[in-house]
């Protein structure tokens, strides 16, 4: 690519969104690094997948401070089978390369703004509850309150709201046990750090709000609603966990640099999303649209993936006619490359 991303950028803009058609063009993700490079030559100093921000967590550790091993973090960091995509192992290892010798203020962080759920099920809170008990020191048997592990993360407690535990005693309890070790969480923050350091305390606090907001996706779960209706709402609550994380993100990583986005274009465009369900379709809210709308126009860039002729790849205006009106810019690839461009 010959052209400069940031010639197109307002100065103040802060967060640039790079959305994808598809997850299985692997041209969109060799762009997307290309990008980031140019970004980060401009004094970016993050990007944020969609990919589960718990799980990211290991995937930061690798490329800040070198724990654990490429192979581990491509394997244990992401989600949704993207671990095994060429373009984010080469990534991360030119993330962990670049980190290598700079001091810590200079370093490309990675995170994650997926909630941990995939297409047809969602995990127990289980494990986020208690990473953030241990860490505040509490007894509290968060086992006893959640119950059996695959009474949340079987197919059918998503699928079938009659099947959901989202509604029960038991989930209502747990939300307002989260709620309780959150404020819990903040109002011993300054002995936490102390003891501890302000990353492992946003460590507990990012373990913390995905429990949460797991537990806000099986009570959309529990709704009965007709089909079409049910697959907006749990689109809606997972779209809904992306908008704060990536607010989160943006908050925490705003000192340093500006911040690079990239995921399915769904989750990233300012106008409603949609998806085709037999002859209707399924209408919510993406995290771009709710990020957007807070953040203010000038400070989100969406620029849409296109594939387009053979060639170098293109950064080129949207026409207002187009039905990606509501993006920036298009960057168009040539497509049909394999994994291992």
């Amino acid at each position: 690519m010959t052209q400069d991303i940031r010639d197109f950028l307002p100065s103040s803009c802060g967060l640039v969104a790079y959305g994808e058609p598809t997850h299985q063009e692997p041209a969109f993700g060799r762009a997307r690094n290309e990008l980031f490079a140019q970004l980060v030559g401009h004094g970016f100093r993050s990007i944020v997948l969609e990919t589960d921000r718990v799980a990211a967590l290991t995937v930061d550790a690798f490329v800040r401070e070198g724990v654990g091993s490429l192979e581990d973090v491509m394997r244990d960091g992401f989600t949704h089978g993207f671990g095994e995509q060429e373009p984010n192992r080469r990534l991360v290892a030119w993330m962990r390369e670049y980190n290598r010798t700079r001091p810590a203020e200079e370093r490309l962080a990675f995170h994650g703004f997926d909630a941990p759920t995939e297409n047809a099920s969602a995990p127990s809170p289980r494990p986020y509850l208690e990473h953030a008990r241990d860490y505040l020191g509490i007894d509290l048997d968060v086992v006893a309150l959640v119950g059996d592990d695959e009474w949340w993360s079987r197919t059918e407690a998503v699928m079938d709201a009659a099947m959901s535990p989202g509604a029960s005693a038991e989930a209502d309890r747990l939300r307002a046990v989260a709620d309780d070790l959150l404020g819990r969480l903040h109002a011993r923050a300054a002995e936490l750090i102390a003891a501890t350091s302000r990353a492992e305390w946003e460590v507990a606090r990012t373990h913390l709000t995905a429990g949460a907001g797991l537990l806000r996706y099986h009570r959309q779960a529990a709704r009965p609603m007709e089909p079409s209706d049910r697959l907006a709402g749990l689109l809606g609550a997972r779209d809904e966990i992306m908008a704060r994380n990536l607010l989160d993100i943006r908050s925490l990583e705003a000192g340093r640099g500006g911040t690079f986005v990239f995921a399915h274009d769904a989750h990233l465009r300012r106008n409603p999303s949609v998806w085709r369900m037999g002859e209707k379709d399924v209408t919510w809210n993406g995290a771009g649209r709710i990020v957007a709308a807070l953040v203010g126009g000038e400070d989100y860039f969406f620029v849409a993936g296109g594939l387009g002729r053979p060639g170098p790849w293109r950064l080129e205006p949207v026409g207002e006619e187009s039905p990606l009106a509501d993006a920036d810019l298009l960057l168009e690839v040539e497509g049909g490359g394999s994994e291992a461009g």
